[in-house]
C-alpha cells in the first residue's frame, strides 16, 4: 500500500512541474550552463511528452504533484535507444517508494513503445539516484550517447530492456 499516486502529465502539472525541476536540480549543483534545468520543455512538459514514443508522469501525493519522470527517444541516438528523462523528487517523495515506482512504470512504458535500451545521464553527487539506477539494472558508461546538449552531466548509464 503506497500514499501517493503515479499518473500521466497534464496541462494543469506544468507549472508544479518546472517548479520541481528547478527547486531540485539546484540542491545537487546542476543549475549552470548544459543541464536539464535550462531545456525549452521544462516550463511545457505535457506537450513535450505528447510526442511520439514520449511519455511523462508525475508523483502526486495528497493532491500535490511532488515528482516526475518520463522516456523519449535519445536526442541524436539509435531509434531503440530512449533516455530516461526529468526524473526529480521533492524530499518529501523521496523515501516512499516513489522512485523504484516511477522507475518501473518507465521502463514499462519504453518497452511499449519498441525500445530496446535506456540510457540516462546524471551527476556525481547525486548518489541515492545512481543507487536507484543501479538497483534498477543499470550499468555505468565511458561517455555519453546521443546529444542531449547536456555537457556538464558527468554520469552515464545505460539498460537492456
Amino acid at each position: 500500500m503506497t500514499d501517493f499516486l503515479i499518473r500521466p502529465i497534464e496541462a494543469c502539472d506544468n507549472p508544479a512541474v518546472a517548479n520541481i525541476i528547478r527547486t531540485v536540480m539546484p540542491e545537487f549543483g546542476a543549475d549552470g550552463p548544459g543541464f536539464a534545468i535550462h531545456d525549452a520543455e521544462v516550463d511545457g512538459m505535457h506537450e513535450a511528452y505528447a510526442r511520439p514514443r514520449s511519455a511523462y508522469f508525475v508523483v502526486e501525493r495528497d493532491g500535490v504533484v511532488i515528482g516526475g519522470g518520463g522516456i523519449a527517444p535519445l536526442e541524436g541516438g539509435e531509434a531503440d535507444v530512449c533516455e530516461l528523462r526529468k526524473m526529480y523528487f521533492l524530499p518529501e517523495a523521496r523515501g516512499i517508494g516513489a522512485g523504484s515506482a516511477m522507475m518501473l512504470l518507465c521502463l514499462d512504458t519504453a518497452r511499449s513503445h519498441g525500445f530496446q535500451r535506456c540510457y540516462l545521464e546524471t551527476l556525481s553527487g547525486m548518489d541515492a539516484a545512481q543507487t536507484l539506477y543501479r538497483r534498477h539494472g543499470f550499468t555505468r558508461l565511458d561517455a555519453p550517447m546521443g546529444g542531449t546538449g547536456h555537457f556538464s552531466c558527468d554520469k552515464f548509464f545505460i539498460r537492456e530492456l
